[in-house]
């Protein structure tokens, strides 16, 4: 008998669980009171993803003329809102180690990951968004319901994977999702982020890339994560022609004002951040 989306996602503490520094930092960051010496004092529980945290505060990305030693100047350097979303996007990257290679090719899903996140960043930086890092964030988890779905029902999830490859017209996976399960990996993914209270321009994004039309209170945010989606597939097979990617939606264009010119030069300047970004978010 067919689950709701509901009923499939009301034991996912049992299935995934956010580590407990991510837990804390996303709740202090909306705290007025919390201060970069507190959240500095949380993150350096997590010894690894401190450490983790000084190499991208010290990476050419920000360009810093002295070195940074301490997580608490990284986070007064960075930022409260940019440490969190840099210490979300390793907590989520954590929680899901340990996902069999024969189930799903964790390299291949996270490479993917980081090209979405990437190109979001770099669209969003062309509509001179100022928070970029949080559009960044939304590309990197706009998959995030796919490791869900092959933890919880490995077998489905092959199903719908083997019927996305076998129609004739190229079926997507999450239509072909829909089909199996009667709701896809982008509902499974907001329906995590919400229950690990991140911020709601995240679960939007997450919810609707597939359908970025539907978003009802971050369009803007949901079109670059949608679009980004598809600049990642070229800049993964080294394609500037978007006949080779997943079609993007005219709406989407629309709302960001941006042009499918745009396509060539983001494509060419993910591939150019990605090895350090690989290198930074999971080496």
């Amino acid at each position: 008998m067919p689950v709701s989306l509901e009923e499939f996602t009301q034991d996912i503490d049992s299935l995934v669980s956010l580590p407990g520094v991510g837990v804390r930092v996303n709740e202090m960051v909306d705290d007025p009171s919390s201060t970069a010496a507190d959240l500095g004092k949380v993150i350096s529980q997590d010894p690894a993803l401190a450490a983790r945290l000084l190499r991208i505060a010290n990476s050419p990305a920000y360009g810093l003329s002295s070195q940074v030693n301490t997580v608490t100047r990284a986070v007064s350097i960075i930022g409260t809102r940019h440490i969190r979303d840099l210490v979300l996007a390793t907590s989520t990257i954590s929680a899901f180690e340990g996902i069999p290679n024969e189930l799903v090719s964790m390299e291949d899903f996270w490479s993917h990951s980081l090209y979405c996140g990437a190109a979001a960043r770099l669209l969003a930086e062309q509509c001179n968004m100022k928070h970029a890092e949080t559009v960044f964030l939304g590309g990197l988890l706009h998959d995030i319901g796919q490791l869900v779905i092959f933890r919880k029902e490995p077998q489905k999830a092959k199903q719908a994977l083997l019927l996305s490859i076998e129609e004739h017209d190229d079926l997507a996976l999450h239509k072909a999702e829909q089909e199996i399960f009667g709701f896809d990996h982008a509902g499974v993914g907001a329906a995590l982020l919400r229950h690990w209270h991140f911020p709601e321009l995240l679960i939007e994004s997450v919810a609707f890339h597939h359908a970025p039309e539907q978003a009802q209170h971050f369009p803007l945010e949901t079109a670059l994560v949608h679009i980004a989606n598809s600049i990642a597939t070229l800049a993964e097979i080294d394609s500037v022609s978007e006949a080779d990617a997943v079609q993007t939606e005219a709406a989407a264009w629309r709302v960001t004002g941006l042009d499918k010119s745009t396509i060539e030069p983001t494509v060419r300047a993910t591939q150019a951040q990605f090895a350090e970004m690989r290198n930074l978010l999971l080496g």
